[in-house]
């Protein structure tokens, strides 16, 4: 099958004044939006005045992105579900005392999923935060060929959550969503898409993975039958392995979109290089970046590696200032060889709390993904790490559950478990334990797949 494409255009920046900047006057206006945010953090709230009064500096003090660089951490997931305990006693709300407007202001909250702990509300906006962000989802829709008057099937977790935050633009922009949770299941997430026949989607990349391969029994068709224009995957990494996009769009017959928030999304290119970072007066993304085990800044240029620590320059409401998010990242500071963007271009590495060390060696289960994905005929690409006690430092050898894929019988696994050693040790300088899996019993998760199993 052949995937319908459509001419390669290249990526902007959602605001246009931007597209007429050079680099350098991109980085002044980035340092003026952070300056007045600082200012304004820290008339508004207790919390940032304690943190500077701490450091005994000023916001006038901080002129450029040298010096913001410089400055550590203000927050993070500990220290936000603190701050939001304190706001709950003391003032009556949960949104934190590094809250920067009235309570009453607040016109959305989306939280974190809770996983790892109480959920946060990082993602909380005024109206104007609103209409702020809706320019970004606008770009991204367009860039997609989703203009108004056509329909988006919106499949994830819906409610409280950050992802809903995305309606308000797919709305703004005139575009119909067709929000389906994915807790209704696959088969009613399938049934709406026929009954509704939407021009685009969004939704994670194993959920589109996971469709692929449920549609034929559920509703005796393809998913190449719902004619999409694109198909827009976000929170995982997926689209960044080459056979998962192939897949992916030779399924579907359509061009599929990493996209990482209001942060940017990939090219209209066969060939992913990354997401483009469209919104650089949105926020500091790929300017203010750590190691993320010694926590000091590193240098920004082309191929390096390290952790998030992201502020939000014009959200007015719970920015994120100093915020060290967990994400880690490879910038790309080249012009993108696929459509010619000049911006910064971002691969998501992984978690760093997803980090394991085996005999002094960093394993992401990332890294893992990309390699077993080399092995269509031989493995389906599901996989699990299995952790007999809490991360990072792992006892050798690393357990992997992973299943074969159909058609391979008991005896074929002693020469597929030897090619999969061989590449995992070549490039991952991992040996690790293989415990195999039938075809299916590894089943992807309608919302985030985690890729962990935990028996501690």
């Amino acid at each position: 099958m052949t995937v319908m494409v459509q001419n390669q255009r290249r990526v902007k920046y959602a605001t246009d004044k931007l597209n007429k900047m050079s680099a350098e006057e991109i980085k002044e206006y980035q340092e003026l939006l952070l300056q007045k945010q600082l200012r304004r953090a820290v008339r508004n709230s207790s919390y940032y005045r304690n943190i500077f009064k701490d450091l005994g500096i000023r916001p006038e003090d901080i002129l450029t992105l040298e010096d913001y660089r410089e400055l550590p951490v203000f927050m993070n997931k500990e220290l936000e579900r603190e701050s939001q305990r304190r706001s709950l006693e003391e003032n009556g709300h949960p949104f934190g005392t590094h809250l920067l407007c009235r309570p009453d202001e607040v016109a959305f909250t989306g939280t974190t999923s809770g996983t790892s702990g109480t959920p946060t509300f990082t993602y909380t906006y005024t109206a104007q935060d609103v209409q702020t962000m809706n320019e970004y989802i606008r770009n991204m829709l367009e860039y997609g060929g989703i203009y108004e008057g056509d329909r988006l099937l919106f499949s994830h977790s819906l409610g409280i959550y950050a992802t809903s935050s995305i309606l308000f633009g797919v709305r703004e922009h005139g575009v119909l969503p067709i929000d389906v949770d994915v807790r209704a299941g696959s088969q009613m997430i399938l049934k709406y898409t026929q009954l509704t026949q939407p021009n685009g989607a969004m939704m994670t990349p194993s959920l589109a993975e996971h469709l692929i391969d449920k549609a034929p029994t559920l509703i005796g068709k393809g998913v190449d039958s719902f004619n999409l224009q694109a198909l827009f995957t976000v929170g995982e990494i997926g689209i960044g392995i080459p056979e998962i996009k192939h897949k992916i769009e030779t399924a579907y017959n359509c061009r599929v979109y990493d996209y990482l928030g209001e942060i940017g999304f990939s090219c209209d290119s066969d060939t992913y290089y990354g997401i483009h970072c469209v919104s650089p007066d949105l926020g500091l993304f790929t300017e203010d970046i750590v190691d993320p085990e010694t926590r000091k800044p590193i240098e920004l240029k082309n191929g390096v590696v390290g952790e998030v620590i992201m502020t939000e320059l014009r959200i007015i409401g719970l920015p994120r200032i100093k915020y060290a998010t967990g994400d880690l990242i490879e910038v790309s500071t080249e012009p993108c060889p696929g459509c010619g963007f000049t911006g910064h271009r971002v691969r998501v590495v992984g978690r760093s709390d997803d980090l394991l060390i085996v005999k002094g060696v960093n394993v992401y289960p990332s890294a893992i993904k990309n390699i077993l994905t080399k092995f269509p005929s031989e493995l389906t690409g599901e996989f699990r790490v299995v952790l007999e006690s809490p991360p990072p430092r792992v006892i050798p050898p690393l357990l992997l559950k992973i299943e074969f894929a159909s058609g391979i019988t008991e005896s074929d696994l002693h020469y597929i478990e030897e090619k999969v050693l061989h590449a995992l040790h070549q490039k991952l300088r991992i040996t690790p334990s293989i415990e195999w899996c039938k075809p299916g019993t590894l089943e992807k998760q309608l919302t985030k797949t985690s890729l962990f199993e935990r028996r501690y």
